[in-house]
């Protein structure tokens, strides 16, 4: 009778730890995600975490914020959210290109985009401040956060010759490229100030898949179109394995914008 109770008890003591602590853990979505940093928004009373599926890298990072009432740890899934990341370089600070979480969550994640343009290192050092709005409350928290250069570059920037304005293209597939058909996308924003770079829906973009080892193209590719938020999407054909490259034009109306620009896909 007693190994019954004691039995009994275990698993009575089992159940309620785990049904008290569960709402208190990062959600389940999180799990493949890295921590890149958290801490408490003042004046807001919520804690924050920042998640990315890989470290960050010049190029376009998708960023997942979890929010957590600070008294009750409970996840928060509506909050006005801005985020604003600064290079410090010394003698001068610049920001760049954002796409900004919605209000609502989606399985308690609010997911957002960062496009670093350059690593940290001896030039400066980036941080990025997540600006919070809550039930009347404003509240901030500022995180370092270090960038690198990925060995393939995933960004991509010219000067227009159509108004001579600096753009930036960013890379976001295809991410795990195969033989056939793939889905191509990618970002591209307009350096209006050092701390104002907005999407861009303006320009038309011509694709032209090149394997440079062996002299040929493919078939069946189709340009990138604007979909929304800056960014493009259309389809790019691989035949085969090995280096590739996506040559890239661009055009503003009947002007050429730019020809010279291509990234690298090696499989």
């Amino acid at each position: 009778m007693k190994k019954y109770f004691s039995v009994l008890l275990f698993i009575c003591l089992s159940v309620s730890f785990f049904s008290c602590t569960k709402d208190n853990l990062v959600p389940e979505t999180v799990i493949p995600f890295q921590k890149i940093g958290e801490g408490y928004a003042a004046g807001a009373a919520v804690k924050v975490e920042l998640y990315a599926t890989k470290a960050l890298f010049t190029g376009y990072n998708s960023l997942y914020l979890a929010l957590y009432d600070s008294s009750s740890n409970q996840p928060i899934e509506n909050a006005q959210i801005s985020l604003m990341p600064i290079m410090d370089m010394g003698t001068m600070k610049h920001a760049c290109p954002v796409q900004n979480p919605s209000s609502t969550a989606t399985e308690k994640l609010f997911a957002c985009g960062v496009v670093f343009i350059m690593p940290s290192g001896s030039m400066g050092s980036w941080s990025l401040t997540v600006n919070l709005g809550l039930n009347g409350k404003q509240g901030k928290l500022t995180l370092p956060v270090t960038i690198t250069d990925p060995v393939q570059s995933r960004l991509r920037s010219f000067v227009s010759k159509a108004d001579n304005a600096k753009y930036f293209v960013a890379l976001l597939q295809p991410q795990n490229p195969k033989v056939g058909v793939n889905d191509m996308e990618i970002a591209i924003y307009k350096a209006q100030t050092m701390m104002s770079y907005p999407a861009d829906s303006s320009l038309t973009v011509s694709l032209t898949p090149e394997m440079p080892t062996m002299g040929h193209g493919s078939p069946n590719n189709i340009d990138p179109v604007h979909t929304g938020n800056g960014h493009y999407k259309g389809k790019v054909n691989f035949t085969m394995t090995g280096l590739w490259y996506l040559n890239l034009g661009f055009k503003a109306g009947n002007v050429i914008a730019d020809t010279a620009n291509h990234f690298e896909v090696n499989f």
